[in-house]
């Protein structure tokens, strides 16, 4: 027999500081997992979607040009039908989003006839240039969003918004 005998108050508190620190472990591990987990996620964010638009077929009046994409809220995936107004500039494809930074209303291209070849706002009567500038004196604060965009076959491919990078600051 070995001198080194274990007492039962050891023993018990051996076994409870075990069982303790399993119990901890095993409720720490879930907060650690949610709070590490959104960053080993892969992003969608970059990701271009294709639309039926040709690009050798834009000129320099900005069309309507609608996108579908696949969109997942947690455990909840849906399809979501988007748009962008898309002209050329020169050689350079420009794709504005038409969502207005006053209120979020929708914008149409030479939607008001006393203010032709600008972009307006039916809400409050928010105008933008064709470039996305806000007009001075109108609601909006701010100048439209732009969608990164490539070609791809022919094709144009919509991708992440941005800020307006054609105005001016």
């Amino acid at each position: 027999m070995s001198n080194n005998r274990v007492s039962r108050r050891q023993f018990l508190n051996y076994t409870l500081t075990g069982v303790g620190g399993f119990m901890a472990a095993g409720m720490l591990m879930p907060m650690v997992r949610f709070a590490i987990d959104p960053v080993l996620q892969s992003k969608g964010a970059g990701d271009f979607v294709p639309t039926d638009q040709k690009v050798a077929e834009l000129t320099d009046t900005p069309v309507k040009v609608n996108f579908s994409f696949e969109q997942i809220d947690a455990w909840y995936k849906s399809d979501v039908t988007a748009m962008a107004w898309v002209y050329k500039e020169g050689d350079k494809v420009v794709a504005l989003s038409p969502v207005c930074k006053h209120l979020g209303c929708t914008v149409g291209w030479e939607g008001d006839k006393n203010h032709p070849d600008e972009f307006f706002c039916a809400c409050h009567a928010g105008r933008y240039h064709k470039n996305g500038e806000n007009v001075p004196g109108t609601p909006p604060l701010g100048p439209l969003d732009e969608f990164e965009v490539e070609e791809k076959d022919g094709l144009l491919l919509i991708g992440p918004v941005r800020p307006n990078t054609l105005v001016k600051k």
